[in-house]
């Protein structure tokens, strides 16, 4: 069934807000006709959102076939590294530009997640809604962009780190600690904070992954 266009989003926003709520997920295959019915659009604009998702490497080839991208451990690795510059240097700016109103949403946001706790799906959402405040907070649209790229292709890890146990309360308790820093106006130890809550993440991940790829293989023992 076809879901009606929602206002100002063209099918190559459709598509991305699509892989980022995990409609679609790595690995998915994307058939224009399937998306134009379900978006309630044309296939011209389809296809060419889909090219446009492909050049930026969101979408690659299996065959004919476009599908969601996947991020295999070096491409994860090198993601997080230039994801903590640039929010370390998003959360420096918003320690010296952020309006009083936007740090106390900030800190409304941490407070108003604690209710998600146990939903690592809707703990996420908050999470990137939260992570998107403080770019915002930065003034600095060029950083904005950057970082808008960043996230997109956070979108393409099929799990979130959130789902770890302990790791919701932990995460809450470091983004307190980031909103705290930028509401002391001190740059240099709001950028740490981020840097470091987004170091403890990618930790995570990888005990996952390595974990993941134990139970793939129960019977090989290590060198």
């Amino acid at each position: 069934m076809a879901t009606k266009k929602p206002p100002n989003k063209d099918a190559y926003d459709l598509i991305l807000e699509a892989i980022d709520v995990g409609l679609y997920r790595p690995g998915s295959r994307l058939v224009e006709s399937e998306l134009a019915e379900r978006f309630g659009v044309s296939r011209t604009p389809i296809r060419e959102a889909l090219q446009r998702l492909e050049t930026q490497s969101l979408l690659a080839r299996d065959g004919r076939s476009l599908i969601v991208a996947s991020l295999d451990h070096a491409a994860t690795a090198e993601l997080y590294t230039v994801r903590a510059e640039l929010e370390g240097l998003a959360a420096r700016l918003a320690a010296q530009h952020a309006t009083p109103e936007e740090v106390k949403v900030l800190g409304d946001m941490v407070t108003a997640d604690h209710a998600l706790l146990g939903d690592p799906q809707a703990l996420s959402r908050a999470n990137r809604r939260f992570h998107k405040q403080i770019h915002l907070a930065s003034h600095n649209r060029y950083l904005v962009q950057q970082l808008d790229l960043v996230h997109r292709s956070m979108a393409l890890l099929a799990t979130t780190s959130l789902a770890a146990e302990g790791r919701g309360e932990a995460a809450l308790a470091e983004h307190r600690a980031i909103v705290d820093a930028i509401a002391a106006r001190d740059g240099e130890t709001a950028a740490r904070a981020l840097k470091d809550h987004l170091s403890r993440a990618f930790e995570v991940r990888l005990k996952e992954e390595a974990a993941a790829q134990m139970a793939k293989a129960p019977g090989e023992r290590a060198p």
